[in-house]
């Protein structure tokens, strides 16, 4: 499998990066609105096969004691890839939060975004994968499997948000402002930090886009950070636990994963 390509964001890290980090987290803090803590998730993408990377990140939330929500591709696991996964589960059971990252993470659409459940595809294709899937997960992963679903490429049509909540899902992660509004009873634990997928040339303009969504997400009250192992270097590595340090010591903010807020145990 080839390496996806590295964003020109993670070229090289700032030289006061910790001050930056520190004044976007009291910025963000300072504009929140509200009594309670504000909650922050990460969510890893594109989980199932495991690998150096992979084992990085895991040891990086171990260490921590952070939680992460894993969006699991359910046609790449297999029992012997869920054993290596799940001795990470062992080793912190109530931090993971493994859900299904739709089937195969394959593109349907013939033009426009991409889509794995889009309008490209008849009803009855869409709810035999969504099935597919989650039978796939609970077979090989049994009660460490939580109904959420993240729609490969964060986007879905309502066809599949019905369906989901029907089938009985506790909640649906997509890209913040996603047009198809989610039904009621569905919840949607928008992601809206984006640290690997960017789109920008120029490092500088990265860093200070990801420097406001990061700062907007916070100050929201529940922020979403989206992570790609695959996608990351020794510099995305850095970044991402000094920014755990960070969050992990204010006493604004709640680190959580998807069990957490579908079950309410968010504070």
């Amino acid at each position: 499998m080839m390496q996806p390509n590295i964003t020109a964001i993670w070229r090289r890290l700032p030289s006061d990066l910790d001050t930056l980090v520190s004044d976007c987290i009291h910025a963000a803090c300072n504009s929140r609105d509200g009594k309670d803590a504000g909650c922050i998730f990460f969510r890893a993408d594109d989980v199932a096969v495991p690998g150096r990377q992979f084992s990085r990140l895991m040891d990086l939330f171990s260490a921590y004691g952070v939680p992460l929500s894993l969006a699991v591709v359910p046609a790449a696991l297999t029992r012997k890839r869920w054993q290596v996964l799940t001795g990470f589960e062992k080793k912190n059971p109530l931090r993971w939060c493994w859900h299904q990252h739709g089937w195969r993470h394959v593109n349907h659409e013939t033009e426009g975004k991409k889509q794995e459940f889009g309008d490209g595809r008849k009803v009855w294709e869409i709810k035999r994968d969504l099935v597919r899937g989650k039978e796939r997960l609970e077979m090989v992963m049994g009660d460490h499997f939580y109904p959420v679903f993240t729609p490969p490429w964060n986007r879905c049509n309502s066809v599949t948000l019905k369906l989901l909540k029907e089938m009985g899902y506790a909640a649906v992660s997509r890209s913040r402002g996603s047009k198809t509004t989610s039904p009621r009873g569905l919840p949607d634990y928008c992601v809206n930090v984006d640290l690997h997928t960017r789109k920008e040339r120029r490092p500088s303009e990265a860093w200070q886009n990801l420097f406001t969504e990061l700062r907007q997400a916070i100050a929201s009250n529940q922020c979403g950070i989206m992570i790609h192992h695959r996608m990351m270097n020794d510099a995305a590595f850095d970044f991402i636990e000094l920014l755990i340090k960070k969050l992990v010591d204010c006493p604004d903010l709640q680190l959580v994963n998807f069990r957490d807020l579908a079950e309410n145990r968010a504070s």
